[in-house]
This record gives C-alpha cells, sequence and structure tokens, in this order.
C-alpha cells in the first residue's frame, strides 16, 4: 500500500452538506443538523468510497480503505487545498494487482446465500 501510485483521500464537508440541503427545492431552508438521524455527510463519502473501490476492481485494479488516525493523519494526506474544515479520515490507495497466490482464507468458498440472506427474519 505505501508504493501505491495512486492515494484517494474523500473528503466528507458537512457545511456543504447543510446548505445543500437547506435550498428551497429541499423542504426546508434552515442548516440545522439536528435533522439528521446519522451525520449522512460522512455516510454518503463513505458510500463515495465503496463505489470507487469496486469501480477500481472492475477495470481490474487493486485498491482498499483504510483509516487514517484523527490524532496524528500524515501530512502527505492533508488536502493541499483548504476544501474541508476537517482532517480526512480514510484513504483508498489503488494500484495494479501484482502477481500472487490468492490468499488461503479464498480456498473456504463463499457462504451459500442462504446463509447470508433473510428475508423477514435474521
Amino acid at each position: 500500500m505505501s508504493r501505491a501510485p495512486l492515494l484517494i483521500v474523500p473528503l466528507s464537508h458537512k457545511a456543504a452538506y447543510l446548505e445543500r440541503y437547506a435550498e428551497p427545492d429541499k423542504g426546508w431552508t434552515d442548516r440545522d443538523e439536528a435533522r439528521w438521524p446519522v451525520p449522512y455527510w460522512d455516510v454518503d463519502t463513505g458510500m463515495a468510497s465503496l463505489l470507487m473501490l469496486l469501480t477500481a476492481v472492475d477495470e481490474g485494479l487493486g485498491a482498499c480503505f483504510f483509516g487514517i488516525p484523527r490524532s496524528a493523519p500524515a501530512p502527505s494526506a492533508r488536502p493541499s487545498a483548504s476544501l474541508t474544515p476537517t482532517d480526512p479520515s480514510a484513504a483508498c490507495p489503488s494500484a495494479t494487482r501484482g502477481r500472487r497466490p490468492p490468499l488461503p482464507s479464498l480456498r473456504r468458498g463463499r457462504r451459500p446465500v442462504e446463509e447470508v440472506v433473510h428475508r423477514g427474519s435474521w
């Protein structure tokens, strides 16, 4: 991961999110974050990260998601522009996959659908 040629640092921006959803076409005009049961500005950033990872895999690249500790993020992971008032919390390195044998845990295969999909119960 430390040699990946590309490091994507997804950033959420609470103020921009609240501003967007305070526009007249959204049904309210205040920026009260109490309207949101969870911080969807972070949830949406996580979803966008997932889509980037899936796209990388679809393109035959290796990629992963890892957290950046808020206490001491690496200076190289900080955005150079003032895009957000918070530090980045995660990164997605991406690179061409190297040739290596499959991981041993892959030998067990996937669990059957009946074991992971539950309809109407857990």
